[in-house]
């Protein structure tokens, strides 16, 4: 598990963002494959979601996540949902002290986030496409909705995948251009006509033009790191196969 400082200082907030290590899955998934969407045996997926959140000293019941689509709609988490009956969004917010609000991602940056003196916390799934249209923007907002400050708001970008590993077409970058050509900061020129796409750089100008002034960032690319992450591209890359999901995860302590 990996914490930021931008979240481990705060007292009374518990985060964590899962590598693939420590679980009990195998071969494909080895072995915290926390993804019920992924094609593994739910009793294991089971099993190391209990796992991670007894790293936060949490049940295994107090973890919530959605059915994430790759947009901006967010839950507000009462109370975790039962097995198969979680929302279609991609971020998450609460103001109740002990549930855990996870995301699962396999090169999508996570994207964690804490308001200690409002008592409030959020999570995000920050793909490119949901992070262009605005999902941190939206977790925000509705954090805001609970009582929570931007100014106050510490943020994490967890693991994702890495500007060398992110070689994309030219039409990609001009999607990113037609929303505003300072976009162009988050591109580098690859071979063929292609290019490189900072993800995590992307995220982090969101955040911090959307308010957030404690932003921490997770150094790790989860394409070129085959021993700690799972990775969408680099299996894709490899001819393709079903792959095992990380979770990363922000609580209230209680």
């Amino acid at each position: 598990m990996i914490a930021d400082d931008s979240l481990a200082d705060l007292a009374g907030i518990r985060h964590g963002f899962f590598t693939r290590e420590g679980g009990v899955s195998g071969g494909v998934y080895a072995s915290l494959n926390c993804g019920f969407g992924s094609g593994d045996a739910p009793e294991l997926v089971a099993e190391n979601r209990r796992l991670a959140m007894a790293r936060l000293g949490l049940a295994a019941e107090a973890l919530a996540t959605v059915y994430q689509v790759h947009g901006t709609d967010v839950a507000v988490v009462a109370q975790p949902w039962a097995p198969g009956e979680a929302p279609r969004a991609d971020a998450l917010v609460t103001r109740i002290g002990g549930i855990a609000l996870g995301i699962l991602t396999a090169d999508c940056a996570p994207v964690l986030f804490a308001d200690e003196a409002g008592g409030v916390v959020g999570a995000a799934h920050a793909g490119w496409r949901g992070a262009l249209a605005g999902v941190v923007e939206a977790t925000l907002a509705a954090m805001e909705r609970l009582g929570a400050k931007r100014e106050r708001v510490a943020a994490a970008i967890g693991p994702a995948i890495g500007l060398a590993s992110y070689e994309v077409g030219p039409e990609f970058r001009l999607a990113f251009l037609d929303r505003a050509e300072e976009n162009d900061l988050f591109f580098e020129t690859g071979a063929a006509g292609r290019f490189r796409f900072d993800l995590p750089g992307f995220v982090e100008r969101r955040l911090a033009q959307a308010g957030v002034a404690a932003i921490g960032r997770i150094d790790a690319d989860t394409c070129a790191d085959a021993d700690r992450f799972f990775s969408y591209r680099r299996t894709t890359l490899q001819g393709g196969s079903p792959y095992g999901r990380a979770l990363a995860a922000v609580a209230l302590a209680v």
